[in-house]
C-alpha cells in the first residue's frame, strides 16, 4: 500500500470523549488520505468490476452545543476505486459552508437535531428545523457525473467529482429551502427525483432534474402540517412521497421545541404524482413510520411499494437502560423493529392492501439499481446489533419466494448499507457484488469487503489505510458499459 495524509482540519473533540457516538465504533476520522495499491489481505478482486464506492459518513471534528446526535456529524466521503484488479482510497470531509464557518471559528456554531435552535451561536443556518448546519453528511449519489451529497434534514447538494473528490462547490437550482436526502436516480432515464419539506406551507416540494443537472420540474406537496418525511419512492411513471404520523409536536412547535412524537391515531399516507405531474392522488394504511424504501413498480392498476415499516417507531425506556441507551433507543433496530413490508396502492379505487414480507428486522435495503422503478426480485439488507445504531450483518430477500440469505461481519466489526454492483456484460439481477466497509472495534482496522450478490460469499477483502467510523448511505458508480 501505498498511502499518504494530504489534510487535517481544525479539530476540538476532547481526547478522552467518552460519548458512545463519537468513540469506540463511532470515533471520527480527523485525517484525509490518498493511498493506491491496497493491499488484498483475502482473496482477488475481480476483472469483471470497475468502478467507484461511495460512502458518506457523520464524522464531527468538534463536540456539539448541548446534546450531540450522530446525524449532525460533518459530512465525510470515503472512496474505494476498483480497476484492473486493483483498489485505491481517497477520503475527504465534505466543505459545506457551515464546515468551513466552524474550521474558521475554531469550534462549534450551531446546535443539532436534539437541542433547540435559540441556543445556535449564529442566527443563520439551514434545514427543515431552522438555525442548524447542512453537514451534508447523510446521502451521497452520483448524477450528471458528479457525487452528490446530501442532509437528512434538508440543505445543499455538494458536488464532487467522484474520482478525484475534488469539492467543485453547491448545485446551483437548489432552492433556499434546500433538498431532503434520498435525491432518487432513474437508471433508466438518467432523471433524478427530489423533494423537500419544512414548516412553512405547503411544507414540501417535489421535482425533477435532468440528465444534465438542470431542475426541469417543481411543484407544491400540500401536507396538513409540518412533517418529517426521509424518503421517496418511484416507478416508471410516478413518484411516491409520504406522510407519516410521525413529526415534530404541533403544541411544542409553538415554542420552538422540535420534538418528534408518534400519532398511532392517524394513519400513515403515501402521495401518488406522476412524473411531471402537479396532482397528487393520497392513499391511507396503517400508521407506522418507514426511514426507507427498497423500490416501487407499477402492475396493472397497482403500484407496489416496499419499505421497512417499523413495529415501535416511538420506543420507551426499558428496565436497566443507562442515559445514553434510553435516549439513543430511536436509532437502535432492534428497538424499531422495521420488517421489509409491501404496500399495494391501487389508482383506480383509491385501496390499499399491505403485508409483511419477513420477520426479520433489517433496514437500509439497496437493489440492483438497472431494477430501480420496475419490476425487481432481490433486496439486499443490512441487520442491526442490539442496543446500538450498528449493522452487523447482511441479509439477501428473494421477494419471489420469500428466502433470505445471512451474514455478519464478526464480534465488534461493523459494516454499512451495501450497494450492489453489477458486474460487466451480466444479465441476471443478482449477477454482481455487494460492497461494504467495516469497522473493526476488535483489531483496531477497515477493510473494504467485496461479496457476491448471489451467495453473499467473500470474493476480496482489502485493507484501508486507517480505521474509518461507522457510517450508514453509499453509492455505486460504474466506470464501464454494462
Amino acid at each position: 500500500m501505498k498511502a499518504r495524509e494530504v489534510g487535517r482540519p481544525v479539530a476540538t473533540l476532547p481526547a478522552d470523549d467518552d460519548h458512545p457516538y463519537r468513540s469506540g465504533a463511532w470515533q471520527p476520522n480527523l485525517a484525509e488520505w490518498d493511498a493506491h495499491d491496497l493491499d488484498v489481505v483475502e482473496g482477488t478482486i475481480p476483472l469483471d468490476l470497475e468502478g467507484i464506492y461511495l460512502r458518506n459518513t457523520e464524522n464531527p471534528v468538534h463536540p456539539s452545543i448541548g446534546m450531540y446526535h450522530p446525524f449532525d456529524g460533518d459530512g465525510m466521503l470515503h472512496q474505494l476505486h476498483l480497476a484492473d484488479g486493483k483498489a485505491s482510497y481517497r477520503n475527504r470531509f465534505v466543505r459545506t459552508a457551515g464546515f468551513l464557518a466552524e474550521q474558521e471559528a475554531a469550534g462549534p456554531l450551531w446546535t443539532g437535531m436534539l437541542d433547540m435552535p435559540a441556543n445556535s451561536l449564529r442566527p443563520d443556518g439551514w434545514g427543515a428545523r431552522g438555525r442548524m448546519k447542512d453537514a451534508s453528511s447523510t446521502d451521497v449519489v452520483v448524477h450528471n457525473g458528479e457525487a452528490l451529497t446530501s442532509f437528512w434534514m434538508c440543505g445543499d447538494l455538494y458536488r464532487h467529482d467522484p474520482l478525484t473528490l475534488e469539492s467543485k462547490g453547491t448545485a446551483s437550482w437548489v432552492p433556499p429551502e434546500g433538498i431532503s436526502a434520498h435525491t432518487k436516480v432513474d437508471e433508466r432515464t438518467g432523471e433524478m427525483l427530489v423533494f423537500n419539506y419544512g414548516k412553512q406551507a405547503p411544507y414540501m416540494h417535489y421535482g425533477v432534474v435532468s440528465p444534465a443537472g438542470e431542475l426541469v420540474h417543481w411543484t407544491s406537496v400540500p401536507l396538513p402540517g409540518p412533517r418529517l418525511p426521509h424518503d421517496m419512492a418511484f416507478t416508471e411513471h410516478f413518484s411516491i412521497l409520504n406522510d407519516f404520523p410521525l413529526f415534530w409536536s404541533p403544541d411544542l412547535l409553538t415554542q420552538d421545541i422540535h420534538l418528534p412524537r408518534y400519532f398511532p391515531d392517524l394513519p400513515s399516507r403515501f402521495g401518488v404524482v406522476s412524473r411531471y405531474g402537479t396532482e397528487v392522488q393520497w392513499f391511507e394504511a396503517e400508521a407506522t413510520y418507514a426511514l426507507h424504501f427498497t423500490n416501487a413498480f407499477e402492475q396493472g392498476e397497482e403500484i407496489v411499494l416496499d419499505g421497512y415499516a417499523q413495529e415501535n417507531p416511538s420506543p420507551r425506556k426499558q428496565e436497566g437502560d443507562d442515559w445514553y441507551r434510553s435516549f439513543y433507543r430511536h436509532i437502535d433496530l432492534q428497538t424499531l423493529k422495521p420488517r421489509l413490508r409491501r404496500w399495494r396502492l391501487n389508482l383506480t379505487t383509491g385501496a390499499v392492501k399491505e403485508e409483511d414480507l419477513s420477520d426479520t428486522l433489517m433496514e437500509f435495503g439497496t437493489i440492483n439499481g438497472r431494477y430501480g422503478g420496475q419490476p425487481y426480485r432481490y433486496t439486499y439488507n443490512a441487520t442491526g446489533h442490539p442496543g446500538w445504531f450498528l449493522f452487523d450483518g447482511l441479509v439477501k430477500h428473494d421477494l419471489q419466494v420469500g428466502t433470505e440469505k445471512r451474514i455478519t461481519f464478526g464480534e465488534g466489526v461493523y459494516g454499512s448499507e451495501a450497494p450492489m454492483a453489477p458486474r460487466i456484460g451480466s444479465t441476471a439481477e443478482d449477477d454482481g457484488y455487494l460492497l461494504t466497509f467495516t469497522t473493526d472495534t476488535v483489531n483496531d482496522c477497515s477493510d473494504a469487503l467485496i461479496l457476491t450478490a448471489q451467495d453473499l460469499d467473500l470474493v476480496a477483502r482489502i485493507r484501508l489505510p486507517q480505521r474509518i467510523s461507522s457510517g450508514t448511505h453509499s453509492f455505486w458508480a460504474p466506470t464501464t458499459s454494462p
